[in-house]
């Protein structure tokens, strides 16, 4: 896996800097596997990064698993394998490191093949090699520099140990996004069997098929795609046979591409497709033409080389340079990856100049004349959350000056105290900032020579609270998973911490607030507490004031929005792809009334820009083209899933990466961050429109469920509203077994992992006809503007109207398997402590619910590390 963005390597910070602050470090340390949000029944390594599962074999009775890891930090750098072994696909093992970084190489994603006949030649004829074969991605001090290719590794002691071939790279393309090889034996109907490798161009979107007899000398066979999804880079390829419901005169081959981003549910996910393979050419049955936009009155497509009556706002100032230039785009602009799915001529493309400008784009007044306005939208994924477009501050007092000091002013001089790399003589950086006021405020990555491994606290003057909110702009890095790395703004009320707020990994600063109309006439103090090192290890603080009135968030949206007398009443936002997908507005409810369409993009992080085409006002909605895609998982967070080799009875089981990169290096997990999805098998089963997998949890799961604690087999009402369900059906470690009848409901379904303020929501929604995982409130969301997120998939409802869920719990993650495996959702949650209760629901009538089964599991089963 070739991470797109370098990360800094995390290392924990001493204790002594986060006991300075009262709550700050537990009593006693935790003991491995009882750390809050570690999994009790999927792979999670001791400590330390893991993205990618790599190289999966069964070997002699055993499992091996394989995986991107850094041996070094809790984020994505220093790529080596790690590696992990089981008997049972349930009991893993952490065994030493097993293919390292060098000085001239990481060592990416790939596979490993059993070499039976030992025909690479590394072996013997009675002890053959295991085979990894891996993407190098070269670093600078290798002749190969920038490039990737493909090179060998052998084991010939069962996969413990490994060397790296000397004649490496054995394929080399001399491209920079060449990876991520899958090897496998192909049964030759025509004569002598061979090695066939699937690897990817990634930014070309396609899959290169080579051909070997050695596993060292590869010559090309063909290639696939362009196709379905790309809005992404495409990465992490497999291609297996199939028998369709076991048939073994009826096989067909599944090409599997994961994408990254421009998934179904945004970022990472795994597309596949059902086709023919002959031994050199993929043929797919499943690929879809791009859908076309129906018949309509076009308000707009943006082909006559300008913006006609559009009203355009570029910021900087400098039109040419501005978010949407002079006039509509013709495909991509400088420095961006190629733009594709917009129809004729031109396009909205407010990626002039980069993320950084901001801007926005207003149609004139049209009346609504038709059922629906359907459009085409791509580029950043960030929502609309307010009106508030600029960075004004709120009404009130500001404190400290802003932190506006004359030259050669220190904040000493007014009173504010500060320790180690905040020393007393700290000043403010004036070098302004991403949303700040004026041209100085606090940086704490600005200090002492700079940089995020910068710690120390920095506490103001004593000041009297007289209004109801204390309100600020705040920006940097977040961190309230480990309290030896705290990062936070805190209130002090008698030198006690009474209110904390922290940064969204985000360069741009926000408004936030804290209500502290408790403390008015109060004596108190801010204090600046970075404990913190590694990547987004600093904080930046602006403009403190007192204010009447809570702050509003400032919007840093990127979205097409439609306005109906002057108020947003529709709105959508892009899906951080450079592909353009077809979207839809309903707007009966508007007929006859005069509206407008305004193109926002007021971002300046990654993916800060916006893309549209082809306004139309039509009598039929359209259908997004994702949706129309053939998807291993409609979750966030399955993604690089590959399959074992050499398995017993020829079963096909699939592991993911449990995590997206939209947010993985900040998901609040220490001392590890990742987990891998339960091991799944994988069949192909006839549909109405043909052979589709299904998945479900490999038969050795069974063993972890001990006897149920709750099981319902008596048909009962849903009635509207939440109704909470036994204490026995309480726990975060568990299989629940549900089958409902949605009935006159419009949403139904099971709540799980809740508390009294939270949930995660598993149900029905019948105006969609799509099952959906709800983790907008499931407790830590916070971490990442991304996180917060519904997940939905489409699905049939069985003959009598019913749908049929197996949902596994565990502690931070929920899987779902719908319908027989037809659909899945995988999803991360990060619940409160405690939060282990379980409710029905219905909205809008009544449901019924047929079965309910809540089996315990195990929690015996987790390992890390060697035991």
């Amino acid at each position: 896996m070739y991470r797109t963005r370098g990360a800094a390597v995390l290392t924990l910070a001493s204790l002594s800097l986060a006991a300075a602050f009262a709550g700050s470090v537990p009593a006693s340390a935790v003991t491995l596997g009882d750390e809050q949000h570690r999994p009790a029944y999927h792979y999670t390594p001791e400590k330390n990064w893991m993205n990618d599962p790599n190289g999966m074999v069964f070997y002699k009775g055993v499992y091996h698993l394989y995986y991107q890891h850094n041996p070094s930090g809790n984020t994505w750098g220093n790529m080596s394998w790690g590696h992990a072994t089981s008997k049972d696909l349930l009991h893993w093992e952490e065994q030493p490191l097993a293919i390292s970084t060098d000085d001239e190489e990481d060592v990416f994603s790939g596979s490993v093949v059993v070499d039976s006949t030992n025909s690479s030649g590394l072996g013997t004829a009675k002890n053959p090699p295991l085979i990894a074969i891996y993407t190098s991605a070269y670093k600078e001090a290798s002749e190969h520099r920038g490039l990737q290719a493909q090179s060998l590794a052998y084991s010939v002691d069962a996969g413990q140990t490994w060397k790296k071939y000397s004649g490496n790279p054995v394929l080399n393309r001399n491209s920079a996004n060449f990876r991520d090889p899958k090897v496998f034996r192909y049964d030759n109907p025509a004569g002598a069997d061979y090695w066939v490798m699937t690897a990817v161009e990634a930014l070309e979107h396609k899959v290169v098929l080579y051909k070997s007899t050695d596993l060292k000398k590869w010559s090309a066979l063909s290639e696939f795609g362009p196709a379905n999804a790309t809005g992404g880079i495409w990465e992490c390829p497999d291609l297996f046979p199939l028998a369709v419901d076991g048939d073994k005169n009826n096989v067909k081959w599944v090409m599997v591409v994961n994408i990254n981003p421009g998934g179904i549910a945004g970022g990472s996910a795994g597309q596949y497709f059902v086709g023919d393979f002959d031994g050199k050419t993929f043929t797919s049955d499943t690929t879809k033409p791009v859908p076309e936009l129906p018949a309509g009155t076009v308000l707009e497509g943006f082909n006559d080389g300008n913006y006609a009556d559009w009203t355009v706002n570029n910021e900087t100032g400098n039109e040419a340079k501005g978010p949407f230039g002079t006039a509509p785009a013709s495909g991509a602009l400088p420095g961006q990856q190629g733009v594709t799915g917009y129809t004729g001529e031109g396009l909205v493309n407010s990626f002039n100049g980069g993320d950084w400008p901001t801007g926005t784009m207003k149609s004139p007044a049209f009346t609504i004349s038709q059922d629906y306005i359907n459009f085409l939208i791509g580029g950043g994924k960030h929502p609309r959350t307010s009106n508030k477009l600029d960075n004004t501050p709120p009404e009130g007092e500001l404190l400290f000056d802003g932190f506006e000091v004359p030259a050669g002013t220190t904040l000493a001089d007014s009173g504010w105290t500060g320790t180690e790399d905040l020393a007393s003589k700290y000043q403010p950086f004036g070098g302004g900032g991403n949303q700040a006021i004026g041209s100085h405020l606090i940086n704490t990555f600005e200090t002492n020579g700079g940089g995020d491994d910068r710690q120390g606290t920095l506490t103001s003057p004593t000041f009297t609270i007289n209004k109801d909110n204390l309100s600020m702009l705040i920006g940097g890095g977040h961190r309230t998973n480990d309290p030896t790395q705290s990062l936070e703004v805190q209130l002090l009320i008698d030198g006690k911490v009474v209110r904390s707020v922290t940064g969204d990994n985000m360069g741009a600063m926000n408004w936030k607030s804290w209500d502290v109309a408790e403390f008015e006439g109060q004596p108190a103090q801010v204090r600046i507490v970075d404990a913190a090192t590694g990547g987004w290890g600093h904080l930046t603080l602006d403009h403190l004031m007192q204010t009447d009135a809570p702050a509003i968030l400032r919007s840093d949206e990127t979205t097409v929005n439609l306005e109906v007398a002057g108020k947003v009443v529709r709105t959508t936002t892009g899906a951080n792809s450079e592909a353009l997908d077809l979207a839809s507005w309903n707007v009966k409810e508007f007929a006859g009334q005069q509206a407008q369409i305004t193109i926002v993009d007021n971002n300046r992080d990654g993916w800060g820009h916006i893309l549209a085409d082809e306004f139309m006002l039509s009598d039929q909605p359209v259908v997004s083209a994702l949706d129309t895609y053939d998807w291993l998982d409609y979750g966030r967070d399955y993604y690089a899933s590959v399959s074992f080799a050499n398995m017993p009875d020829d079963k096909r089981v699939m592991l993911g990466w449990m995590n997206n990169w939209d947010y993985a290096n900040d998901i609040p997990t220490n001392p590890w961050r990742s987990a891998m999805a339960l091991p799944r098998q994988v069949k192909l089963t006839q549909t109405l429109d043909g052979p589709r997998l299904t998945q479900s949890a490999v038969q050795q799961t069974n063993k972890l469920a001990q006897k149920p604690s709750y099981s319902s087999k008596k048909a009962s009402v849903i009635r509207e509203g939440s109704t909470p369900l036994p204490a026995s059906t309480n726990g975060q470690v568990q299989q629940v077994d549900i089958t409902f009848n949605p009935g006159t409901a419009t949403k139904s379904g099971i709540t799980v992992l809740g508390d009294e303020k939270s949930s995660t929501v598993i149900g029905y929604d019948s105006t969609t006809g799509k099952m959906f995982v709800d983790r907008r409130n499931s407790g830590n969301t916070a971490f990442h503007s991304a996180f917060a997120s519904i997940e939905d998939a489409p699905i049939a409802l069985d003959k009598d109207g019913n749908v049929t869920m197996r949902i596994y719990l565990d502690h931070s993650s929920v899987e779902v398997f719908a319908q027989n495996g037809l659909r899945t959702i995988t999803d991360q949650v990060f619940p409160n402590a405690g939060a282990d209760k379980m409710e029905l629901f219905a909205e809008g009538g009544s449901a019924q619910l047929k079965k309910l089964t809540v089996t315990p599991l195990d929690p015996s089963m987790f390992v890390a590390g060697n035991k």
